[in-house]
């Protein structure tokens, strides 16, 4: 989870000298990156995805369940375009601190979804797995709540990094083991916008 920096007040105006910081930090990271995955073939994937999940779940009961924050835009785009009938749910689960460039392993449930699972066909959707421990201790919790099936559909699959085994049944693009972000990853909260996937450009500083 990103460091809330506390306010400061000068003249009863509130500023925050730390994201001030991290800004500025983003944007010198983005002159340092390289367009990765292009808008054009996000789109292209997601509509593929959907498609498939729409033909997946013909019939069920099905809840997307979008893991914050990072999830979320891929969420937007992709239940637009998902045919059939299905609810959406969301959690929260935080596994990097500002600053870092790889998961710690370490996972704090921060926001947990609102409804119940039991007896439905649950979709998580990520942005992006790499170890795999931060999703394994959420679909750990998922499973004691007796879904009828639980799945994963992830844009971004970091496969070579590994290290806890996840059936993942809907995958977007494999990627190499670099800092990503973008279409809804961050550098400590900024470039979410983008739409895009960038990666730092290789031997550029604060590459992981």
């Amino acid at each position: 989870m990103a460091n809330r920096q506390a306010l400061k007040k000068t003249d009863g105006v509130a500023q925050n000298p730390g994201g001030d910081r991290a800004a500025a930090e983003a944007r010198a990271l983005l002159a340092r990156s390289e367009e990765l995955i292009s808008a054009e073939r996000i789109q292209a994937k997601v509509g593929e995805l959907a498609a498939a999940i729409s033909r997946e779940y013909a019939g069920a009961d099905l809840l997307l369940l979008c893991i914050l924050r990072g999830g979320v835009v891929f969420l937007a785009d992709l239940m637009r375009r998902i045919s059939v009938p299905h609810t959406v749910d969301f959690m929260a689960v935080s596994s990097y601190g500002a600053g870092a460039r790889k998961s710690s392993g370490q996972v704090q449930i921060t926001f947990d979804l609102r409804t119940s699972i039991e007896g439905r066909d649950v979709l998580v959707v990520e942005d992006i797995i790499d170890s795999g421990r931060t999703l394994a201790s959420v679909l750990e919790l998922l499973r004691a709540r007796h879904p009828h099936s639980l799945e994963v559909c992830v844009l971004l699959d970091k496969s070579e990094r590994r290290e806890v085994e996840i059936p993942v049944r809907f995958r977007g693009f494999e990627i190499p083991d670099r800092y990503v972000f973008g279409y809804g990853l961050d550098i400590d909260e900024y470039q979410r916008n983008l739409p895009y996937v960038a990666a730092l450009r290789v031997g550029s500083a604060g590459q992981a």
